[in-house]
């Protein structure tokens, strides 16, 4: 019975963790997603002026740091993008858990004094 408290209590305390950490992941992936859209905006930008400077202005050697720089943002997104997907799956294990410790639980008599409810 102490084992199962102590496996409820852990269980509960990862929960918000776990939708704190997927929330800061989707935060900073939709940073990404602003980043890299900025960056082929100044891109698109600077071949635009490249174009139309009557005076030969090297502009590549910048446009490459900015696609260098929007690959490394995908990267990082991709990256995130599997982190969210692992803790999501880690919120449903997560939750399964409690569902089967709650149903054994309430099969064997149901909870112990102290425990929240349903």
């Amino acid at each position: 019975a102490a084992r199962e408290l102590f496996a409820e209590g852990l269980l509960q305390f990862l929960r918000p963790a776990v939708r704190q950490l997927d929330g800061h992941v989707h935060a900073v992936r939709e940073s990404q997603v602003e980043l890299r859209e900025h960056i082929e905006s100044l891109a698109a930008e600077l071949c635009r002026i490249t174009e139309e400077q009557k005076v030969a202005l090297e502009l590549e050697p910048y446009v490459k740091k900015l696609l260098n720089a929007r690959r490394r943002v995908v990267l990082v997104n991709n990256i995130l993008q599997n982190a969210q997907e692992r803790l999501r799956r880690l919120n449903h294990s997560v939750a399964k858990e409690t569902l089967r410790r709650r149903a054994l639980l309430e099969a064997a008599g149901g909870y112990p004094q102290g425990l929240p409810g349903k």
